[in-house]
């Protein structure tokens, strides 16, 4: 389950996803080594498409359409990247499970906006 903790600076909610990160780091790796070549090969191409669309983004002479040309290479590279990859599931919730983590994000933050409240001031 994912666990809602504090800032260090106590100031917003932070959602640790690592704990799902991790697996599909790992399977990369695996898909890697069975086949360096193509795995090799989508990441570079990958990795031109980000770039790209991160130039792009950040560019004042970009086009609009350029932006959504170079989104659709960094989404098709991706794409072709989670294809070598044993099928990601996102995680799932019960519904207690679903109440339980809201309720702890709530009261993260319900802690910081008391604490940065102005004095004086009520909040509903």
């Amino acid at each position: 389950m994912i666990r809602p903790q504090l800032t260090n600076d106590g100031t917003t909610v932070r959602l640790s996803l690592a704990e799902h990160v991790d697996p599909l780091l790992d399977d990369l790796a695996i898909a890697y080594a069975a086949d360096p070549d193509t795995v090799g090969r989508l990441l570079s191409a990958h990795a031109a498409g980000v770039l790209a669309l991160d130039f792009a983004a950040s560019s004042e002479t970009a086009t609009d359409y350029g932006r959504a040309v170079r989104a659709a290479e960094a989404d098709g590279t991706r794409e072709a990247l989670l294809d070598e990859l044993p099928p990601q599931f996102d995680p799932t919730y019960t519904p207690d499970d679903a109440i339980s983590l809201a309720g702890r994000i709530t009261r993260c933050a319900a802690h910081i906006r008391h604490r940065t409240a102005p004095e004086g001031t009520t909040r509903p």
